[in-house]
C-alpha cells in the first residue's frame, strides 16, 4: 500500500516521498487507518517493523490544521536514545508543517534541563520523554499536559522490565480523561495487558509475529568454549569484508573492554558503548556508528531494542540472550523493513539448553556452523533439560536453607538468554 493511499495532510506526503518513502509496511498499512479513525490501540510487534512512522504521521495529520499554542501530543519511550531517535523522525515527517518538538529526557548538565525548560515554556506541538525526566518538569509545573488529545507508550514492557510502572500511572494522572492512547509493546505478557486495562479505553488490537525473526535474516550459530569466542569474533569480522556496518551484542561491560580491545589489535575500527559512558559519550558513539564512521559496534542489553540504525549487515551474539523473546529483537537490528542481514551467535556448553529454548519459540533449528579449524574444536551439541520435580534436601548445595545468591552476583559459568527510491519503507 503507498503512503498516499491514506488521505495525510499533502505536507506530510511531500515528507515521505523527500526521504524516499513510498510503501507502507504492513504495521502502517493495518494501524493508520485505525488511529485517524480515532480509536485506542494496542500493538504488539517486533523491532524494525516501521511502528514509529505507524503511529507519528497519523498524529501529526490530527494536529497539523489545528495549532493550538499548547501541547497536543505526548509519546512516552523508556531510555534517553529512543527518545532521541523519535524526536529526529518526528523532525523529518512534520519538516513542511511547522509543527515544533521536543526530547526530554535525563544524564545531562544544567544547561541542557534548562534548554528544555524554555522550549516548554514557550510551548511546543509534541513532547518526546521519558518517564523520569517528564515526571520532573510536571512537578516544577513547567510541563502542562492540559490539552493533551493524542499519548503514545512506546516499548511498554521495556519500560516495566526497567520498573517505570508506577511512573507511567502517575503521567496518566496528570492527562485529560478525554484523549486517544497508542501502546506498542515487543511482547504481550499479563503486566501489560494489565497496564493496558488501566490506560486504553475499548482498545483495538493489533499483532505480529513476536516470536520469528525477519524473514530477510540469515541465522547461524557456533559451538564454542568460552576462551574460544574472542578469537572468534576477529575472525568473523575479518571474513566479513562486505559488512560495513557490525554490531555485536554481549552480556557485560567487561566483555565489551575485552571484545574492543581484540578487535583494536587488529587494526579493525571499533568502539564499545556501555552504562560505563556518560550519556553525552553514548550519544557520540551512536552518532559516529549511524554516519559509518565506526564500523563495528560493541554493547551490552541498551542497544537490544528500540533504537533505530539502519542497514546493519551484521548483528553477533557474544552471548546467548537471557531471554528466548530478546534473541529476536537483538537479531532485529539487521533486515529492517524488509532488508537482509546476518546474525550470529556464539553458544557455550552452559547456555546450550538457553539457545534450544529460543529454537523452539522461533521454530526453526538454527544451523550450527564448524568453527575454523585454527581455533580447535568446540563442544558437542548437547541439550540437558532443567531436571524436575521436588528438590532432595540432603544435598547442601540444594538445601531451601541455603539462600540462592541473586543472578547477578553469581559466579561466571553456572547455570541459570533526490530521485525517489521505490519500494522503500519507513522505519
Amino acid at each position: 500500500m503507498k503512503f498516499d493511499e491514506f488521505d495525510l495532510h499533502d505536507d506530510i506526503l511531500d515528507a515521505l516521498y523527500d526521504m524516499g518513502f513510498d510503501e507502507a509496511t504492513e504495521i502502517q498499512e493495518k494501524t493508520i487507518p485505525t488511529i485517524l479513525e480515532k480509536h485506542d490501540l494496542i500493538a504488539c510487534a517486533q523491532t524494525g517493523t516501521g511502528k514509529t512512522a505507524a503511529f507519528i504521521l497519523p498524529i501529526l495529520d490530527k494536529i497539523a490544521d489545528y495549532p493550538e499554542g499548547a501541547t497536543r501530543a505526548l509519546v512516552i519511550a523508556p531510555t534517553r536514545e529512543l527518545a532521541i531517535q523519535i524526536e529526529q523522525q518526528v523532525q523529518g515527517f512534520a519538516y513542511y508543517l511547522g509543527i515544533t518538538s521536543i526530547a526530554l529526557y535525563g544524564g545531562g548538565d544544567g544547561n541542557e534541563w534548562e534548554t528544555q525548560r524554555q522550549a516548554l515554556n514557550k510551548g511546543v506541538d509534541l513532547i518526546v520523554a521519558t518517564p523520569g525526566k517528564l515526571i520532573s518538569f510536571i512537578d516544577n509545573d513547567i510541563a502542562k499536559l492540559d490539552h493533551v488529545e493524542f499519548v503514545v507508550l512506546d516499548e511498554a514492557d521495556r519500560m516495566l522490565d526497567i520498573g517505570f510502572y508506577d511512573d507511567i500511572i502517575r503521567i496518566f494522572s496528570n492527562l485529560p480523561v478525554k484523549r486517544q492512547t497508542l501502546m506498542y509493546s515487543a511482547t504481550m505478557p499479563p503486566r501489560i495487558r494489565q497496564l493496558a486495562s488501566k490506560i486504553l479505553n475499548k482498545p483495538k488490537e493489533y499483532s505480529t509475529a513476536i516470536s520469528k525473526p525477519a524473514e530477510g535474516v540469515l541465522q547461524a550459530a557456533y559451538l564454542t568454549f568460552e576462551n574460544q569466542k574472542t578469537p572468534l569474533i576477529v575472525d568473523l569480522v575479518a571474513g566479513k569484508e562486505d559488512c560495513q556496518s557490525i554490531l555485536v551484542f554481549s552480556s557485560t561491560k567487561k566483555k565489551v573492554g575485552l571484545i574492543v580491545n581484540a578487535l583494536k589489535k587488529r587494526k579493525f575500527n571499533a568502539e564499545g558503548i556501555s552504562s560505563d559512558l556518560e550519556q553525552k559519550e553514548r550519544e557520540e558513539v551512536l552518532m559516529r556508528f549511524k554516519a559509518r564512521q565506526t564500523r563495528i559496534l560493541v554493547a551490552t542489553d541498551v542497544l537490544s531494542r528500540g533504537i533505530d540504525i539502519k542497514d546493519i549487515n551484521l548483528v553477533i551474539n557474544y552471548d546467548v540472550p537471557g531471554d528466548a523473546e530478546d534473541y529476536v529483537h537483538r537479531i532485529g537490528r539487521t533486515a529492517r523493513a524488509n532488508t537482509t542481514g546476518i546474525a550470529l551467535t556464539l553458544i557455550n556448553e552452559d547456555d546450550m539448553y538457553k539457545f534450544h529454548q529460543i529454537e523452539t519459540l522461533i521454530e526453526n533449528e538454527v544451523f550450527k556452523a564448524p568453527l575454523p579449524p585454527e581455533l580447535g574444536k568446540g563442544p558437542e551439541w548437547k541439550v540437558k533439560e532443567k531436571r524436575k520435580g521436588k528438590k532432595k534436601y540432603g544435598s547442601r548445595s540444594k538445601s531451601r536453607f541455603h539462600k540462592k545468591a541473586p543472578y547477578k552476583d553469581r559466579k561466571p559459568g553456572r547455570k541459570k538468554g533526490s530521485a525517489k527510491p521505490k519500494g522503500k519503507k519507513a522505519e
